[in-house]
């Protein structure tokens, strides 16, 4: 029976991570691709048509994060009543239409509307995707490393996502990485509708609509999404800008446009598939500052390189330093949460924090870089992450002077705020 329960629970695991991995893959595949398409279709040549068309990048990649920034709350609350399996398959038919219209579209508009579809279904995938890991793993150890793994497929759909956007669309034209993203997409939809279990009696989603509030005013939960936002926010600023700035600073081949990126994804698969269990033993909030530390410092470093080889080492370590928060801020914010079972809206807020980093990120960077210039915008977001650590080391001193309860079963209660509505878990924070 156990091994039964294993199994099924691998199996939606499954179809969560390539759920997740094929919508990062279509997140960075457009990167290499759109702004050289547009650069070209338009034909911008001068120092204005550069500046404009930085602007122009930034609000196009930016929509999704912005329709996806208004929906996640939506589909966070929407899991207390659907339950996490009908929203996870909403969001791969989403992302099935997106990569079609990608594939077709040829004017700005096409592909604008293309990107927005795309925040549907990442808001769908990124909260009942994440939702059902949590409900499937109660257990914090076991949590911890699913969690790390799952979030390892964020990076490797980046890391598959940009050589795939760069290469076939050198070699085959805009068509190909779209079509080849569409055909996987479609096997996914198949996979999921084998299974997953669409009944949402049996995903304890009731509890969800009345945790909001509690969520909303727990500072944890606030700072620890502020901390995902401002980790977040260099990458999202170097998506648009950098393949820009390569081909008029560096001149970069197309190929390189997307190549630069690998790095990152490398670095980020590191993190959260190697770090999940370490920030559990070790402290998930020094975990965390450590990662944000690691990631200014690397944004400071990005717009020193001359030649694209002094991009690796910044890079690497900027993919590092987010998946290392990552890994460790995700599944704690599951554990705040497990007495209510309010995964949907506790993970809609988390997004909500991806989504502010990707949707103002390239769009207030378009402006900056006008303004400022490139390395100048990269310095501040570098700066920010070194600054908001000092919220993290708050917590962290907070959680170790506050007094706690231990219920019948052994296990530890948070008391500060809403002591009876979070279930505190056991890391080694205390021993800060």
């Amino acid at each position: 029976m156990y091994e039964l329960m294993e199994n099924s629970r691998f199996l939606l695991v499954t179809t969560v991570y390539f759920s997740l991995l094929l919508d990062n893959i279509l997140l960075t595949v457009v990167v290499p691709i759109i702004p050289d398409y547009l650069y070209t279709l338009e034909g911008n040549s001068s120092l204005n048509g550069e500046e404009d068309e930085n602007g122009r990048v930034g609000l196009l990649l930016s929509s999704k994060a912005f329709v996806q920034l208004f929906l996640n709350p939506a589909v966070g609350i929407l899991t207390g009543t659907f339950g996490y399996a009908k929203p996870l398959l909403l969001g791969n038919l989403s992302l099935l239409l997106a990569a079609l219209l990608f594939a077709v579209g040829t004017t700005y508009e096409t592909l604008f509307l293309a990107r927005s579809i795309q925040g549907v279904s990442s808001a769908c995938i990124g909260v009942s995707g994440m939702s059902l890991v949590a409900f499937q793993y109660p257990e914090e150890d076991k949590r911890s490393k699913v969690m790390g793994f799952v979030l390892g497929s964020i990076a490797l759909g980046v890391l598959a996502g940009y050589p795939i956007g760069s290469v076939l669309y050198d070699l085959e034209g805009k068509m190909a990485p779209f079509l080849l993203v569409a055909a996987l997409i479609v096997l996914l939809i198949g996979l999921q509708l084998f299974a997953l279990d669409f009944d949402p009696v049996t995903q304890k989603g009731e509890g969800e609509q009345s945790s909001w509030m509690y969520l909303l005013l727990d500072t944890r939960i606030l700072i620890i999404a502020g901390a995902i936002w401002f980790s977040t926010t260099p990458m999202a600023i170097l998506e648009p800008c950098l393949p820009i700035w390569l081909r008029t600073h560096i001149k970069a081949k197309k190929w390189q446009l997307g190549a630069a990126f690998i790095p990152d994804s490398v670095g980020y698969l590191v993190g959260t598939n190697f770090f999940g269990m370490i920030a559990y033993y070790y402290g998930r909030y020094k975990t965390a500052v450590l990662a944000m530390l690691l990631v200014g410092l690397s944004a400071t470093v990005i717009p020193a390189a001359s030649n694209m080889s002094q991009l690796i080492i910044p890079h690497l370590g900027l993919g590092l330093g987010i998946g290392v928060a990552d890994a460790a801020l995700v599944p704690l914010l599951a554990s705040l949460v497990d007495q209510t079972g309010g995964y949907g809206p506790v993970y809609s807020i988390q997004q909500i924090a991806v989504s502010l980093a990707y949707s103002l990120g390239p769009i207030a960077s378009g402006e900056l870089v006008r303004s400022v210039g490139f390395p100048w915008v990269m310095r501040a977001a570098g700066l920010a992450n070194v600054a908001y650590c000092p919220l993290l080391i708050y917590l962290a001193l907070r959680r170790r002077t506050e007094p706690t309860l231990v219920n019948s079963s052994g296990r530890e209660y948070d008391s500060f705020e809403k002591p009876r509505q979070y279930q505190r878990f056991y890391d080694s924070d205390d021993s800060l």
